[in-house]
C-alpha cells in the first residue's frame, strides 16, 4: 500500500499545484448556487463526488452543459444518481448532472430510443463524440429527485475524463458563486488508546473535555497517557446562504509545532471511496450514527488525500518530556478553528480496561481467511479488512454467524452453504440472505454461494411468495381518454424485485421505476394505443424467479 510521507511542512498549495480553469464553465443552474452536500462529504460507504446544489426544493429546473462538449455517457438506474447525464469537454474534464427528472430534447429522443432497443428501464449509454454535441448554456435536462435522492437536488460533478478522478468543484471558480465568512465548527474530540496504552487511566477511547478560548479557538483538557494514542474529531463546515452542515476541506495536525497527519478533500478516485470506512471511527458511526474523522492510520490504507509521517499521526508519550498537539480545521474560503492539546507521560493504574475479547478466532488483514464448522464457511480474501480483530464465527441455527456490522469491510467475502434439508424441488427458491437482503446466490446441486460485504448472521432463505402489483387507480373496463399515464405499485417480501415489464397491446413498453416508492408509471404514447378498447399486462419476476402478472383493459379515444 501507498503511504504518503512528510519531507517539508504541508500547505494548502502543496493541493494546490494543478492549475484549473477558473472561467471556463458556467454553473449548472439559472438560480444562485447554494450546497446542500459538498465535495469530500462524509456519506455511507464512500466521500460525496461533488456538490449537491439546491432546487428551491422542487423538481423541473432547467439543467444547462457548463461548457461545450458531448454527451459521452448515460445512465439510467434506480438506485445512484437515478437519471444521469455525463459531458466530455474540450479542456479534459468531464461535467456530470444527476437526479435528473428527465433528459431533454436530442439526450431524451436518445435515451427514449435506446429503452426500447433494449426493453428496459435501467440503461446505460456511451454516445460517440458527433451524435449528441452541446454548447456552453444548452438545457440538457430538468433536474429532479431520482435515484438515491433524499429530495430535488441536482447532483454536480467535475472529472478528470482521462483519469475519471473526481475533482473539487470549488477549485474551477465556482468559489465565486458561494459566500462563506463562517469557520468550521468542532463539536468534539475523542482520544485512542493504541497497543494496549493508558489514556487518562482507561484503556477505552474517550470523549475529551474542550474549553472554548478568548480568541474563539478551543483548549482540550490535558491528557496523560503511558503509550501510543491517535485522536480523532467531529467537524463539520457551514457557508453563509446554505445553512448545511457539510464536509470540512481541509485538517492538519501538528505535534510540537511540526505537522503529521493532513488530509484536503481536492480530488480523489472511486476505487478509494470505501476507505471511508478506515478514515471515520466505524464501531462508533454503527453504534450512534456519529462520524468521528480520525487523525491517526493504526494500519497504513491508501487513500490519497492523506499525507502523514512515518508515525502515521500517531503520537507516543515519554517520560519526562511534555508535548503539544494542536489541530487545524479550515475550509476553502480559510476560515480555520483550532484545537490545543496538552500531552504528558503518566503511568497511573487504569481504572477502565478494555473491552474484553472473547472470540476465539483471529484476522490479519493481509492474508487469506477461511473458517468452516458443519456445512457453513466463510472465506476472506487478504484485503477484505482494514486492521487485524478477533472476530466472533459461529454456526447454530441454520445460520452462520460472522462477527457484526461494527467491522467495515472494504471488498467481498464469499460465504458457502451446504443444504441436506430442503427438496430439490425447493433448491431453486433458496438463497442466502441476512435477515430478508438478497444475495445473489449460485447453486451447484446442494452447495449455495454468495458474495457479501457486510458481516453480520446470514443463512439460507426460502422465497415461494410471488410479487406484489396493485394499480393505483383502477381502470378496469374504464374510458381514461384524458389520462396522461397510468401507475402501479409493485413488491417484494422476500429475495426482492429482480424484473418487471409492461405491455400495451401485445408491445413492450417503458415505465419507469422509482425505487423510494416501489412505483412503476407508464405516460401513454399514441403509437401504442388503439382507438377504443386497449389491452395492458405487468409482469414482476422476483430475484428466484417467482413472477405475478397483473392484467387489465381499458377504452381510450384518440380524437383530438
Amino acid at each position: 500500500m501507498r503511504l504518503y510521507v512528510l519531507a517539508l511542512l504541508i500547505c494548502n498549495s502543496v493541493f494546490a499545484q494543478t492549475q484549473y480553469p477558473k472561467d471556463y464553465f458556467r454553473p449548472p443552474l439559472d438560480i444562485p448556487m447554494q450546497l446542500s452536500g459538498n465535495f469530500g462529504e462524509l456519506r455511507p460507504n464512500h466521500f460525496h463526488a461533488g456538490f449537491d446544489l439546491k432546487t428551491n426544493q422542487r423538481e423541473g429546473l432547467t439543467v444547462h452543459a457548463i461548457a461545450d462538449g458531448y454527451v459521452s455517457r448515460i445512465k439510467i438506474s434506480t438506485f445512484g444518481n437515478g437519471k444521469c447525464i455525463y459531458i466530455t469537454h474540450p479542456n479534459g474534464y468531464t461535467s456530470v448532472y444527476g437526479h435528473l427528472q428527465t433528459p431533454t430534447g436530442a439526450i431524451l429522443d436518445y435515451v427514449k430510443k435506446t429503452h426500447y432497443k433494449e426493453k428496459a428501464y435501467e440503461i446505460e449509454m456511451f454516445p460517440k463524440p458527433d451524435e449528441l454535441p452541446v454548447a456552453k448554456g444548452d438545457i440538457i435536462g430538468l433536474s429532479g429527485n431520482t435515484g438515491s435522492s433524499e429530495g430535488p437536488h441536482l447532483h454536480f460533478e467535475i472529472r478528470d475524463s482521462k483519469t475519471e478522478f473526481v475533482i473539487n468543484p470549488i477549485f474551477f471558480g465556482f468559489d465565486q458563486n458561494i459566500k462563506d465568512t463562517k469557520k468550521p465548527t468542532l463539536s468534539s474530540l475523542y482520544v485512542y488508546p493504541l497497543d494496549n496504552a493508558t489514556v487518562n487511566q482507561s484503556k477505552q477511547p474517550l470523549l475529551v473535555n474542550m474549553t472554548l478560548q478568548k480568541d474563539g479557538t478551543y483548549l482540550a483538557g490535558k491528557i496523560k497517557t503511558n503509550g501510543k494514542i491517535g485522536f480523532g474529531i467531529n467537524a463539520v463546515d457551514t457557508d453563509d446562504v446554505s445553512y448545511n452542515k457539510n464536509g470540512v476541506f481541509n485538517v492538519s495536525t501538528f505535534l510540537n509545532g511540526n505537522q503529521n497527519y493532513n488530509y484536503q478533500f481536492n480530488t480523489y478516485s472511486f476505487d478509494e471511496m470505501r476507505y471511508i470506512n478506515a478514515f471515520i471511527d466505524y464501531p462508533r458511526y454503527k453504534k450512534t450514527s456519529q462520524r468521528v474523522q480520525k487523525l491517526f492510520m493504526k494500519t497504513p490504507f491508501a487513500l490519497s488525500i492523506i499525507k502523514t509521517d512515518s508515525l502515521r499521526g500517531i503520537i507516543t508519550a515519554v517520560p519526562n518530556l511534555a508535548s503539544n498537539y494542536r489541530i487545524e480545521v479550515s475550509d476553502y474560503f480559510g476560515n480555520q478553528n483550532s484545537i490545543t492539546v496538552p500531552v504528558e507521560y503518566d503511568s497511573a493504574t487504569p481504572l477502565v480496561e478494555a473491552e474484553p475479547v472473547t472470540s476465539k478466532y483471529f484476522v490479519k488483514y493481509n492474508r487469506d481467511t477461511n473458517f468452516e464448522k458443519d456445512n457453513m464457511s466463510v472465506f476472506f480474501p487478504a484485503g477484505t479488512f482494514y486492521e487485524d480483530f478477533n472476530m466472533n464465527f459461529d454456526v447454530r441455527n441454520k445460520k452462520v454467524y460472522i462477527h457484526d456490522d461494527t467491522v467495515p469491510v472494504h471488498s467481498n467475502f464469499t460465504i458457502t452453504i451446504k443444504d441436506s434439508l430442503y427438496p430439490e424441488s425447493l433448491r431453486d427458491k433458496l438463497y442466502i440472505g441476512r435477515g430478508n437482503s438478497f444475495n445473489g446466490t449460485i447453486r451447484k446441486g446442494d452447495v449455495f454461494t454468495a458474495k457479501a460485504k457486510i458481516l453480520g448472521a446470514y443463512g439460507l432463505v426460502l422465497d415461494t411468495i410471488p410479487p406484489v402489483i396493485k394499480i393505483t387507480k383502477p381502470v378496469e373496463g374504464k374510458w381514461i381518454s384524458s389520462d396522461k399515464k397510468i401507475e402501479f405499485i409493485i413488491g417484494d417480501s422476500g429475495s426482492g424485485i429482480k424484473s418487471y415489464n409492461g405491455y400495451l397491446n401485445g408491445s413492450w413498453v417503458l415505465f419507469e421505476y422509482e425505487n423510494k416508492n416501489r412505483k412503476i408509471t407508464h405516460t401513454f404514447d399514441d403509437q401504442y394505443l388503439t382507438e377504443g378498447e386497449n389491452f395492458l399486462k405487468i409482469e414482476v419476476v422476483d430475484n428466484v424467479g417467482n413472477s405475478t402478472i397483473f392484467e387489465t383493459h381499458f377504452f381510450r379515444s384518440q380524437q383530438k
